[in-house]
This record gives structure tokens, C-alpha cells and sequence, in this order.
């Protein structure tokens, strides 16, 4: 009976060590974070924010991707905070992921993350927002500079190759920002638009929504709006239609459902189309090729597509 009892505290104890590897709000994952032994790998993805339908997308395809793979996803949301997004890519790095994939929430704040992955020897993989430093060993995103430039065209030549927009803009300080207004701006220039006032909505509908209205009443002549994320879009599309201002067109970027709907019904104009899932399952694709010794490209580019009303 004391034998029994003494190999049931030992299976007990085990249990209770097994489970601390653990932290709370984390998906399960395996004793040794890089699965080397199995051959399979946990790999740590480091989001923006779930509260974006196209980062829930992109990390939707991310877990299919790994659960075909057999590989086990950690994911930390940062809530669009780079303070909680580097305390959790630091918990990833305790964590002895095999490999981290990074949505980054500042493009410059997430370098000295970035760094202290590298000094643990965990290689970092940034997907849609590049990072300003560290040693990156993939990029994987769309060419928001040329997505931009695609809605400027589109634009002009609704208009006629003359008119006057409005430009909704995202975080400040991340690349997806800055690249896609960029490509606007210098394309909507070169095709006869005039940005009047281009103003920072942080990638939220709700902030998107009050900025336009603020926008509107300071540019009441405006012919159209973009916005750099459908979230925006979708928020300009509300205060147009509370100031009975339909006849603007409202051209978005990431083909969200939602954004895809509001180009179908006719709300937005058209909206530059991102694949988000595809992002995502290449992240953990190329994690895998990183784990078998095998090279992977700097930069890996996903199509993206201009959707009108059909």
C-alpha cells in the first residue's frame, strides 16, 4: 500500500511539472519547445491584434498550416500593444520556441524583441509589418507600396484623372502604414488627385468612422476617400452615409469579408485584396524549411488584387 501510494505522488508531480511548462492563455505545447527529437516544431506567433479581422485570418491560417504540418502554435496577442507584444515575444523566447513569427505592432519598438531572439538563436520570421532592425530571416507580406499605388490608379480613373480625396492612414510607425501610403500618395500625384488631408485611424472602424466626419466637414468637396485598411473603409462608409454623402468613393485595402460584402453591395468602391491566411500558413511553412537547414528567401511577396463591384 506505501509503494502504491509513494508511485502515485511521483505520477502526480510529474503531472504538475508537465502542466507548469505551460502559461496561462497559451495553447498547449510540447516539453521541449523546439520538438527537435519528434521532428515536429512549437513555433510562437506574436499577432498585432485579434481584434482585426484580417490578423484573425492570418492567424487562422497559420494554426491550419501547422496543424498539417503536426507542429504546435503558440499564439500572444499584443491588443495592439507593443509594450504587452514584447513582454510576449520575451515569454516565446523563455518558451524555447523553435521559431517566432512576428506581426509587429511598432515596426521600430519590436527591434530590441527582435534582437533578444536572435542573441537566443531562434530565428524570427515578420509577417505583414517588417520590423526597423535585427536580424530578420524572412519577410512575408503583400507589396503594400504597389497595393497603394493600385488604389490611386483606380481612383484617378473613376475620376476622370482630377479630383480631390481624403486619405485615411493607419498606425503610425508600422510598415503597412507607412509602404501603402507611400505607393497612394506618389501614384495619386503622378494621376491628377490632390490628397487634402490625409489623417491617422489607427486601422480601427470606430476611429475611422469620427475621423471622416471631422474630415468632411473641414473638406466638404471631397470625391473620394482611401482608406489604408477596410476597417477604416467601412467606418468612412458610416459617416458618409450619416452626412448623405454616398455619391464619395470609399476604396479600402486587405479584402476583409466585411470590406468584400461592402464592394458587392456597392458601399465601397473597391478595396485592395490581401491573403491574409496565406501569409499566415507560408510563415509556418517557411518556419519548417528554417528547421530542416534548408534556405528560404529574404523576402517573400503575396499577390494581392484589386476587387471592384462586379
Amino acid at each position: 500500500m506505501r509503494m502504491k501510494t509513494m508511485a502515485w505522488s511521483v505520477m502526480l508531480a510529474t503531472g504538475l511539472i508537465g502542466c507548469s511548462q505551460q502559461g496561462p492563455g497559451d495553447q498547449a505545447q510540447t516539453a521541449d519547445g523546439g520538438g527537435h527529437d519528434s521532428g515536429k516544431a512549437t513555433i510562437g506567433l506574436a499577432v498585432s491584434t485579434q481584434n482585426n479581422p484580417f490578423f484573425v485570418e492570418l492567424k487562422n491560417g497559420a494554426q491550419e498550416a501547422a496543424q498539417k504540418s503536426g507542429d504546435t502554435l503558440v499564439v500572444v496577442d499584443a491588443q495592439d500593444d507593443p509594450a504587452k507584444q514584447i513582454a510576449g515575444v520575451e515569454d516565446l523566447i523563455q518558451k524555447r520556441v523553435a521559431v517566432i513569427l512576428l506581426n509587429p505592432t511598432d515596426s521600430s519598438a519590436l527591434v530590441g524583441a527582435v534582437k533578444e531572439a536572435n542573441a537566443a538563436h531562434i530565428p524570427v520570421i515578420t509577417l505583414d509589418r517588417s520590423v526597423s532592425g535585427g536580424d530578420i530571416a524572412s519577410h512575408i507580406a503583400s507589396d503594400n507600396v504597389a497595393g497603394g499605388a493600385d488604389a490611386a490608379q483606380f481612383l484617378s480613373k473613376q475620376l476622370g484623372g482630377k479630383g480631390q480625396v481624403l486619405e485615411l492612414q493607419g498606425v503610425p510607425g508600422t510598415s503597412a502604414a507607412r509602404d501603402r501610403g507611400q505607393g497612394f500618395d506618389d501614384a495619386a500625384k503622378s494621376g491628377g488627385l490632390t490628397v487634402v488631408a490625409a489623417q491617422p485611424a489607427n486601422f480601427d472602424r470606430a476611429l475611422g468612422m469620427s475621423v471622416t466626419e471631422n474630415l468632411l466637414q473641414a473638406h466638404p468637396g471631397v470625391q473620394a476617400i482611401f482608406a489604408q485598411n477596410d476597417e477604416m473603409a467601412l467606418g468612412a462608409v458610416r459617416a458618409l452615409d450619416a452626412a448623405k454623402a454616398s455619391a464619395v468613393l470609399v476604396v479600402g485595402f486587405d479584402g476583409t469579408p466585411d470590406g468584400l460584402q461592402a464592394v458587392k453591395d456597392g458601399k465601397m468602391a473597391a478595396t485592395v485584396a490581401q491573403q491574409p491566411a496565406l501569409i499566415g500558413s507560408l510563415g509556418v511553412e517557411t518556419a519548417d524549411k528554417l528547421r530542416a537547414g534548408k534556405s528560404v528567401d529574404k523576402e517573400i511577396s503575396v499577390p494581392l488584387k484589386l476587387v471592384t463591384r462586379p
